[in-house]
């Protein structure tokens, strides 16, 4: 599935990752392929983001690398959309 993640200055990712579990204001939850299309609000907390990632290198100041497949962004706020397999995270 096809991950992008928007702050209010520019695209901080675009990208196929496996899984992506979010801070929802009503609790975590993971997104996965074919996930039903939803919408929700985020809170505070830490975007993990799994899959084979190849991060260019100016973007690599704003994510946490874990390990070969997975990364770590720090999130004040922000939306999340997934519809047909494209998840668009905007970030606040």
């Amino acid at each position: 599935m096809y991950l992008e993640i928007i702050s209010p200055e520019t695209t901080l990712f675009q990208g196929e990752v496996s899984s992506v579990s979010v801070p929802g204001t009503k609790g975590s939850f993971q997104l996965l392929e074919n996930h039903a299309p939803i919408v929700s609000t985020l809170k505070e907390g830490t975007v993990v983001i799994k899959g084979q990632i190849d991060l260019p290198e100016e973007a690599k100041a704003f994510f946490n690398t874990v390990n070969s497949d997975e990364l770590h962004y720090v999130l004040r706020s922000g939306t999340v959309e997934m519809k047909d397999n494209k998840i668009i995270l905007l970030s606040d």
